[in-house]
Order: structure tokens, then C-alpha cells, then sequence
């Protein structure tokens, strides 16, 4: 039997729409129980964006003009840190986003985004801004995926519009059971040590 490929179907399949959370002792400070949601995902590389790592900073800090919007901002990942990218819910209202996972959209027509959210038919329910975003080359995400860097996961629109960004890394571990419940109540300080 051949274990190098025995090792590589033992891998979960990485496609578009889930999740991947840092495993638990991650020290890398950008990564370091970050949830990233997968956005792309093809024989040239990944996209994804973290979704539970809130900066200090509104929305019309970045976009001058921009109606009064409390919106907060998240950090998406190291990667082109200034671009600005979006995720919502309302893909039925905004032409040209696509679907990564049932309820979850990216991008779309900006134009429209800042006429909806000027006009409150957009609301912090619905969207989530991200500077930057997390990146991989072609076959990089496979092989952390080998090391056991990030446990793959289900999406649901509840991580990214209903859940406080400081439980979902916690309630991403919960779910996929066994250790990771234990490790997902852990405080953070312990888990470093």
C-alpha cells in the first residue's frame, strides 16, 4: 500500500464555502484563532477572508463621503492588506456578487453597496467589510492542511452575521466535537503555554 497517497485521502477535501479554522495552538500572530471563510479555491491558489478579527476602525474612516456608518472593519488576512472586499447575505440585491456557501455572497456591484447601505436596506446583519484577505500559491493550503494547521469546517451565515467574532473560533472547535469541544473552552493564555 502506498501511505504517501493513503496519507493524502485522509486529507479533507477543501472546496469553496467552508470554513478553516486555525488549530488550536497556532502562534502565528495573524492566524492565531482566526476562521477563515474559503472564497475561492483552484489549481492556482486559494482566497479566503477571516472573519472573527475586528479592527479599530468604522467603515467611514476608510471611505470618505460615506454615509454615517458605524460598520465595523475586519481584518481579512496579510495579503494586499489595502484592498477593501465585502461579504453579505442580500446576493439577490447586488449584481455581479457570487455565492460561496448558501447565504454567503461575495463582492458585488460597490456602487450599489454604499446606495443600500445610505438608504439602511443594507444593515451590520448583512455585510462584513475586510482589508485584505489570506492567500495561497497553488497546492500551499493542501500541504498545511497535512501539517494539521487548519481544521476544516461547515460555513453558515450565523458565524459571519449572527455570532460575536470572539466566540466563532470557539464555536467552529465545539462542533467538530471530541478534543476540540475541550480545547474550545480553553482560555487562550493557556493554550499558548
Amino acid at each position: 500500500m502506498d501511505t504517501q497517497s493513503n496519507n493524502k485521502n485522509s486529507l479533507p477535501e477543501v472546496l469553496i464555502g467552508q470554513l478553516l479554522a486555525a488549530e488550536p495552538f497556532m502562534s502565528d500572530p495573524y492566524f492565531n484563532r482566526a476562521v477563515i471563510q474559503l472564497c475561492e479555491h483552484n489549481e492556482e491558489g486559494s482566497l479566503g477572508f477571516i472573519i472573527n478579527k475586528p479592527i479599530e476602525m468604522a467603515l467611514q474612516d476608510l471611505i470618505p463621503g460615506m454615509a454615517d456608518s458605524d460598520l465595523k472593519v475586519y481584518y481579512g488576512g496579510p495579503v494586499q492588506t489595502d484592498s477593501l472586499q465585502y461579504l453579505h447575505n442580500v446576493g439577490h440585491l447586488l449584481e455581479d456578487s457570487r455565492m460561496v456557501s448558501p447565504g454567503i455572497y461575495w463582492g458585488g456591484d460597490f456602487e450599489k453597496v454604499k446606495f443600500l447601505l445610505e438608504n439602511r436596506l443594507i444593515l451590520s446583519d448583512n455585510i462584513r467589510f475586510y482589508i485584505g484577505y489570506s492567500g495561497w500559491s497553488e497546492g500551499q493550503l493542501e500541504e498545511e492542511l497535512s501539517y494539521g494547521s487548519w481544521l476544516v469546517g461547515q460555513s453558515d451565515p450565523n458565524y459571519l452575521f449572527k455570532i460575536r467574532p470572539s466566540e466563532v473560533w470557539q464555536e467552529v472547535l465545539r462542533l467538530k466535537g471530541g478534543n476540540y469541544s475541550v480545547i474550545s473552552s480553553m482560555p487562550e493564555e493557556n493554550i499558548l503555554n
